[in-house]
């Protein structure tokens, strides 16, 4: 029952953070303008994601421009694109695989430590698939930081880190933390036991003395 209990916990937030990655990928608030400097402008509000920029303005009117070009875009944007939708992939195989290990359902019930395997086999997809995502959050807000503390970078080109950017990081962490919980339910091998000796058989005794 135990590790029944922990592969539903590891599958569940797996499975949590594989609908925040895609919230996080969706979400166009990956960095937010910076109101850090002596001109502040509270009448909008700029932030960028993945695939378009946008302006909000303070009468609740939001305008995005989706990124045209591919190749005119930054590497650090590419990548981290690439690598999420890495890690969305990964996180659907890795649910359809460790589903099929699971204690509750009926697939392969006759045998059991192929059944264990292919838990485990799903927590380690969830594990590559929170590694994509944590590194592709990373990698995009160290880009952020570098830019923010830069002196060339103009004050009013300075951004910060966005909603998007915290819920991929939280997005990450589940699918580590459930793919190390399904991990854990490894099948544990038989232990064999040398085979006893049978002790010779002494030969009954007649009773009968000889010299």
């Amino acid at each position: 029952m135990a590790n029944a209990g922990l592969q539903l916990l590891g599958f569940i937030l797996g499975f949590l953070g594989w609908i925040g990655s895609i919230v996080s990928t969706a979400l166009p608030q990956w960095k937010i303008y910076s109101y850090a400097s002596d001109n502040i402008v509270t009448a909008q509000a700029i932030y960028e994601g993945l695939w378009m920029s946008c302006v909000s303005q303070s009468t609740g009117q939001i305008q995005c421009k989706v990124f045209d070009s591919l190749l005119n875009l930054h590497s650090t944007l590419q990548a981290t694109r690439a690598l999420m939708i890495i890690g969305i992939l990964l996180g659907l195989i890795a649910i359809f695989v460790s589903t099929i290990g699971m204690k509750c359902m009926k697939c392969l019930e006759d045998d059991e430590v192929q059944k264990m395997r292919m838990a485990v086999i799903g927590g380690v997809i969830f594990l590559l698939a929170g590694l994509a995502i944590l590194v592709a959050t990373a990698w995009y807000g160290n880009r952020i930081v570098q830019e923010f503390y830069n002196p060339m970078t103009p004050v009013n080109a300075r951004y910060e880190f966005g909603q998007a950017l915290f819920t991929g990081w939280a997005a990450a962490s589940l699918c580590l933390l459930g793919g190390a919980l399904l991990c854990c339910c490894c099948p544990q091998k038989a232990t064999s036991y040398p085979t006893p000796r049978p002790y010779p058989k002494t030969a009954p005794s007649t009773g009968k003395d000889y010299v």
